[in-house]
């Protein structure tokens, strides 16, 4: 029981969580949540016989802001494209490159790494793309996250989850 897993929706129906089913069930029984599905199985006390949730409903609305992904490679290599910023050849043999060199003020942050094949990588070396006479597909920046990216990792075993996600084949065409 302890690795069932919950989508807890919002007051207006939009997802907004997993949980365990523990902490949904201590939800619906204190009132601040309903069930919308039920999982198979129930979870008996000593009075009653609970059926274990699969979606709630939370009662009042959440708000709470956008998630923002972690910088790390493989999200810079997933933002980019899977291809060099400079001369966009498709690899996967993609090294981490400073737009702006670090040893010269340049931040690790999203806006001054790209993606970069080793051979471009090379040739821009310790200059900027102006310096080394390159140019840039596109500008970096740091990339909005889908609302549905906490869970998205769990959608593809839960079936019944995908009516409460709307525009889910796109989405797992995104990913």
């Amino acid at each position: 029981m302890d690795n069932v897993t919950v989508l807890v929706l919002n007051q207006n129906y939009e997802p907004l969580n997993v949980c365990h089913v523990r902490r949904a069930v201590v939800l619906v029984l204190r009132g601040k949540a309903e069930v919308i599905e039920s999982a198979r199985g129930v979870l008996r006390t000593a009075r009653d016989v609970i059926p274990l949730p699969s979606v709630i409903r939370l009662v009042s609305l959440i708000r709470r802001p956008r998630q923002r992904l972690r910088l790390t490679r493989k999200e810079i290599f997933a933002r980019d494209g899977w291809a060099c910023v400079y001369c966009g050849k498709p690899t996967r043999d993609l090294t981490l490159d400073h737009v702006m060199p670090r040893h010269r003020g340049g931040s690790h942050s999203w806006e001054n790494l790209v993606s970069a094949c080793k051979a471009c990588n090379h040739h821009k070396a310790g200059r900027t793309p102006t310096e080394a006479r390159m140019t840039m597909h596109h500008q970096p920046g740091e990339p909005r996250v889908s609302i549905y990216y906490p869970f998205f990792q769990y959608l593809s075993e839960r079936e019944g989850w995908r009516k409460f996600v709307p525009g889910y084949e796109v989405i797992s065409a995104a990913f």
